[in-house]
């Protein structure tokens, strides 16, 4: 694009690593680079320590002490349930990584002792961890952009990601490029705007911008997983459902599938009229350490005048999309690398799958892959060959054949299509092949009558855009990769074929593409 021609003001700058996303993965990230002494620029969409899954919740880490046969044993459960897709070597680094590095949030993060007088490193509360990160990556002179949205990633003239394109929305408005060395996405996964708390931004930009750029993805089909919340909120982060039971309208009690699992039981119940939880069953214990581990819990249902733990009370269900589901961008190497040249993905961005299989990592395992893969694609960003930042050609506006783009007039309309076929719980539940060719049909249908945003576009009706064109791909790899995968494995549910004749190989369902997205299978060598 030609830089007279922008109706914005165009900002530059320029760093040895850029990081997009300010949540858990983007700050360790960022954190990492800058304590080696280089220049690190962070965007992100919201305000970089409140903005995330992890930033209202009380995430613990998979932590597990160096004790003879104690990590040796956690892989070997975790493996137990991968179903052949997980990876004992990345599961040790995740942990040795995570045993390493969480202690170092001491510096700027206040414990408190259980109890017990215990110190626990691995359980922190989301809001002042996030916090603690901001004024750590701070410390060490990591220059942040809050409401900075990307837009676009840019390449130079090799072909190697470079920097990115995107808009500052508060402040010195405008259009900006940023320059560097190498790029790490870390944008967080996609809810689908499904109200899940801390996922308002996390609708799968940063997938959307790869794919423009040729990136593949893995696991798109463990993408079926809902939370719990208490009716009319949305807090969903709390374990204390764990020891719940639940009944319908008439006082039945909803009991676990054949598989443990509750979540498809409520969903029909929910169909037919109100669900109530009950949480008398939450150990003493527990009760006492919520509010030091995730002091939000309690807040809406104070609000409200219940007491959970006598009270039973109206719940919902709020999807979670690959957020606590598995998949994202595929990864090429062991160190977070894209498989596109200078581009890393960290986090809830990437599958996954090597460390979770087909089951959720929840907070556990999720925390600890977003703190070590962000550490780890650090390192391996600043250990590429160091180039000068160099000027970048900005992307153009209107690329109908490889981008397509939003009115103002149709992005509610397909945001609206687009959570009608990905937050419906019964079906995203239990699949069916007729379900999700219909589903992909209309996703498909919704992609081709799309229309390219105007050129003079404000600055948040380019992100409001951008947003709802990374949704609506998302679910179009996730409905493809759900039809590919058709047995039922993990969190990926058939109704049609809800159980293996057979034993299946392993194997892992890869998918791509924009205009015409494809799925496709990948022997799984573990």
């Amino acid at each position: 694009m030609n830089q007279k021609a922008l109706p914005h003001a165009l900002h530059d700058h320029a760093a040895d690593l850029v990081v997009l996303g300010g949540g858990l993965s983007g700050c360790w990230a960022a954190l990492t680079a800058a304590r080696s002494g280089a220049k690190v620029s962070l965007f992100e969409k919201g305000y970089c320590g409140t903005s995330g899954v992890a930033a209202p919740a009380g995430p613990g880490h998979w932590w597990v002490p160096p004790l003879p046969g104690a990590r040796e044993d956690a892989v070997a459960a975790r493996l137990s349930k991968a179903k052949g897709l997980g990876d004992g070597q990345w599961m040790h680094r995740i942990i040795e990584r995570t045993w390493q590095n969480l202690p170092d949030i001491g510096r700027y993060y206040a414990y408190e002792p259980d109890d017990d007088n215990r110190i626990r490193l691995n359980a922190l509360r989301g809001p002042e961890y996030l916090n603690a990160l901001r004024r750590y990556c701070l410390a060490m002179g990591v220059t942040i952009f809050d409401h900075s949205p990307v837009l676009s990633l840019l390449r130079d003239s090799t072909g190697r990601v470079a920097g990115a394109f995107g808009a500052h929305l508060q402040g010195t408005q405008g259009l900006y490029r940023a320059r560097a060395n190498a790029v790490i996405l870390a944008s967080g996964g996609c809810a689908f705007q499904s109200r899940l708390l801390g996922a308002a931004n996390n609708t799968g930009d940063g997938h959307f911008m790869a794919a423009e750029l040729g990136a593949q993805f893995s696991g798109m089909e463990f993408s079926s997983i809902f939370s719990v919340v208490p009716k009319n909120t949305t807090m969903s982060r709390s374990m204390i459902y764990s020891f719940a039971r639940y009944f319908d309208t008439h006082g039945r009690e909803i009991a676990p599938d054949a598989q443990g699992q509750a979540s498809l039981g409520l969903a029909e119940a929910l169909a037919a009229g109100p669900v109530y939880c009950d949480l008398s069953r939450v150990p003493q214990d527990i009760r006492a350490q919520l509010p030091l581990i995730s002091p939000n819990v309690m807040l809406p249902f104070r609000r409200q005048g219940i007491d959970p733990f006598k009270d039973r009370f109206e719940i919902d269900l709020v999807g979670e999309g690959t957020i606590r589901g598995v998949g994202g961008i595929k990864l090429a190497g062991p160190n977070c690398e894209s498989g596109l040249e200078g581009l890393f993905a960290t986090g809830d961005i990437a599958s996954r799958e090597a460390v979770t299989g087909p089951i959720s990592g929840g907070g556990a395992v999720n925390a600890a892959w977003a703190l070590a893969s962000g550490c780890l694609a650090a390192e391996a960003a600043l250990s590429t060959d160091r180039r000068t930042p160099r000027r970048l050609d900005l992307p153009g506006r209107a690329k109908p054949k490889t981008s397509a783009a939003f009115s103002s007039e149709s992005h509610r309309a397909i945001r609206t299509g687009v959570q009608r076929e990905m937050l419906d719980a019964s079906r995203q539940l239990s699949r069916r092949a007729s379900h999700l060719k219909r589903s992909l049909t209309t996703l498909d249908t919704l992609w081709s009558q799309s229309a390219p945003s105007p050129a003079d576009a404000s600055l948040q009706n380019l992100k409001r855009d951008r947003e709802t064109q990374a949704m609506l791909a998302v679910a179009r790899w996730c409905t493809s990769s759900a039809l590919e995968r058709t047995e039922s494995l993990g969190m990926h549910r058939r109704a049609d074929e809800p159980e293996l004749k057979e034993p299946v190989k392993p194997y892992h369902v890869l998918s791509g593409g924009l205009n015409e997205v494809r799925s496709w299978r990948e022997e799984a060598f573990s």
